[in-house]
Order: structure tokens, then C-alpha cells, then sequence
């Protein structure tokens, strides 16, 4: 079982952790160069980032996710947690805050794509470049509730 809280500054290294490790399994589209420059803006921004973890029962940081009101900006999961429902956790949490939830994903993210659509969201729009002008396309993707017939 996960529980939801807001990240604290002693959480940084593990969110690191966990933002490097999933970036390594599910990022592999992006260049040496990219990876090394992002890594450096997500160093210097995530660990006093206002997040909210999934943490285990002992209090360990499994996934992460930071919301911008009614935009979910990011979202990530230790590699070793992925299929144990702490990313739909997490998802749920944001929907229980804002039910038009949108997010963006990198279009070669094929795994976070089928997660998001499988999840109810869907494709509003597409940049060709990422948030900082980078070549890595992006994916506009908003909640869309499942009407029950």
C-alpha cells in the first residue's frame, strides 16, 4: 500500500534518484547531450520542488509527481515500482484535486503514451519540440472521465 505526502528537501536525493532511474528506462531517445544538460536543470530545480511522493510504509519515496493546478507537469516512478499501481495512484490523487487533469508526454515515450491513454486520457494537441525547444515532440493529453451507459 502507497501513501501520498508533499516531498520535504531531505527527499532530494531520492527523488533524483528515482527521476534518474526512470528517465534511464524510459528515455532512451534522447541524446547524451540533452540527457546531460537536463540532468543539470533537474538537479538544480527538483530537490525544492513543491511534489507530491508515493512513499511506502516505511516512508521511502517510490514515485513523484508535481502539479500546476489542473496541469500535472511531471510524474515519475522508480523503474522497480512500475506495474504496482502507484503511477494510477498518484494519477487518482491529482483527478481527486482538479478532474480536468492535462498533462504532456514525449511522443517516443511509448510506455508513458500507453499509460496516460489507458488511464482515460486523450491526445488534444502535439508540439514538435519539448518545453525548453528541444527536438523531442510532445504529446498534449487531458482527462477525459469514462461516461458509465
Amino acid at each position: 500500500m502507497i501513501n501520498i505526502r508533499k516531498s520535504h528537501r531531505e527527499d532530494g536525493d531520492r527523488v533524483l534518484e528515482i527521476w534518474r532511474n526512470a528517465v534511464l528506462a524510459t528515455h532512451d531517445f534522447l541524446s547524451p547531450t540533452d540527457y546531460a544538460e537536463i540532468t543539470g536543470e533537474v538537479r538544480d530545480f527538483l530537490p525544492d520542488a513543491p511534489l507530491l511522493l508515493a512513499v511506502d510504509e516505511n516512508d521511502r519515496p517510490l514515485g513523484f509527481m508535481l502539479l500546476n493546478d489542473s496541469h500535472m507537469e511531471a510524474l515519475f516512478i522508480d523503474p522497480a515500482h512500475h506495474g504496482k499501481g502507484i503511477g494510477r495512484g498518484l494519477v487518482e490523487y491529482a483527478l481527486g484535486l482538479s478532474p480536468f487533469l492535462t498533462t504532456d508526454v514525449n511522443e517516443q515515450n511509448e510506455q508513458a503514451s500507453a499509460f496516460y491513454l489507458h488511464l482515460g486520457f486523450v491526445k488534444t494537441g502535439r508540439s514538435e519540440q519539448d518545453g525548453q525547444g528541444r527536438p523531442y515532440p510532445l504529446l498534449h493529453l487531458q482527462f477525459r472521465a469514462q461516461r458509465s451507459i
